[in-house]
């Protein structure tokens, strides 16, 4: 067998707030695509099919599980964004430095927390 070298992995890298970042972009992508999708389509679904239909799915919504489900995919969108503003700063060539990226990697999810609660706070106080 070939003497063949190996590629780094998380036994070379430390973790970093760019990882959980990277990691954290794809994992709410899936849970937008998983979860979110099919409530949409519900919510659509219902929009489309009468009032009775919507009230079903305004209680489901309103139930503290349906709650939950629409404050994580809330989050999950708001990082989502926030993640890929982020990439698109740095396919533009900015950011590579080591510490500018953890700060923005900072700012990224940070930013989508702030966003979900300014985002509830204004439908929940209105």
């Amino acid at each position: 067998m070939a003497n063949r070298p190996i590629s780094p992995h998380l036994q070379i890298w430390k973790w970093g707030p760019h990882m959980a970042v990277s990691i954290l972009h794809r994992i709410t992508g899936q849970g937008m695509a998983f979860v979110g999708l099919p409530v949409l389509l519900w919510w659509l679904g219902a929009l489309a099919s009468g009032a009775d239909a919507y009230g079903t799915f305004q209680a489901v919504a309103g139930h503290p599980l349906g709650m939950v489900v629409l404050v994580g995919l809330s989050w999950a969108f708001f990082t989502h964004l926030c993640s890929g503003l982020r990439h698109l700063v740095l396919d533009m060539g900015a950011n590579y430095e080591l510490g500018n990226n953890k700060i923005g990697s900072m700012v990224s999810m940070i930013g989508g927390i702030l966003l979900t609660v300014v985002f509830w706070a204004f439908i929940l106080l209105r």
